[in-house]
């Protein structure tokens, strides 16, 4: 995977009065493709059934989703 750390961290202001429950910490995405200014040359490259599968072409910009739900399996709710 890259160097640099796709996801980062922000923390907001949580005040006196909030209404709600506070989140000290929130995290937000940061997508591979802003790292790479340009396509360098002789960039590697996935086979052709990885990248249709991956949905990308050069593994410098791959990244997978991970989800922060919890599966929920049959009678876990809706």
């Amino acid at each position: 995977m890259n160097a640099v750390k796709p996801t980062r961290d922000w923390y907001p202001f949580v005040g006196p009065f909030d209404p709600c429950p506070p989140k000290y910490v929130k995290t937000y995405y940061v997508p591979p493709n802003q790292f790479i200014p340009f396509q360098p040359m002789n960039l590697p490259q996935f086979p052709l059934a990885d990248a249709l599968r991956l949905g990308t072409l050069w593994p410098a910009l791959y990244s997978p989703y991970e989800s922060k739900c919890t599966p929920r399996g049959p009678g876990q709710g809706e």
